[in-house]
């Protein structure tokens, strides 16, 4: 009996947890601000979990940071100035997507170089595969030894 109480408490705890992350802001009164709200804390980084959403996180400071993203849409900010305002407190890091700046170049420019190095390196390797088979001048054994 006491297993089935802990499954049961164990299973209520893990379908409950989800519903911590709920955002008690409360909605703005105009649903295009509400709108961008919600794209907005989807698309900034929590500054304590590193690697969730505002909108995901759990932990006071995201809560934090929603009150502040939802205060600066009431007071009419524009997404870019939103932006601006949380990247001259947090820096370029809570963005989840950063700007293409001198300072971001390779964020953006990585992913293409490895992929220009992966095919010189298949080309390379198809090559000289070829080169070998053309070099090959051993007889082909059909029939395996009887031995």
């Amino acid at each position: 009996m006491n297993r089935r109480l802990l499954a049961l408490a164990l299973g209520a705890w893990m379908w409950a947890a989800p519903l911590l992350a709920i955002d008690l802001t409360p909605p703005l009164a105009d649903p295009q601000q509400q709108q961008r709200y919600v794209t907005l804390i989807h698309e900034l980084r929590c500054m304590q979990c590193q690697n969730e959403t505002l909108a995901d996180s759990e932990v006071s400071l995201a809560a934090d940071l929603r009150l502040e993203v939802h205060d600066l849409i009431a007071q009419g900010k524009s997404d870019t100035e939103v932006r601006d305002y949380l990247v001259s407190r947090y820096g370029d890091f809570i963005l989840f997507r950063p700007r293409v700046s001198w300072r971001t170049a390779w964020l953006w420019a990585l992913p293409g170089l490895l992929l220009l190095a992966g095919a010189v390196a298949a080309i390379r390797v198809l090559l000289a595969r070829t080169r070998l088979v053309d070099s090959d001048t051993a007889p082909i054994d059909s029939e395996p030894d009887p031995k």
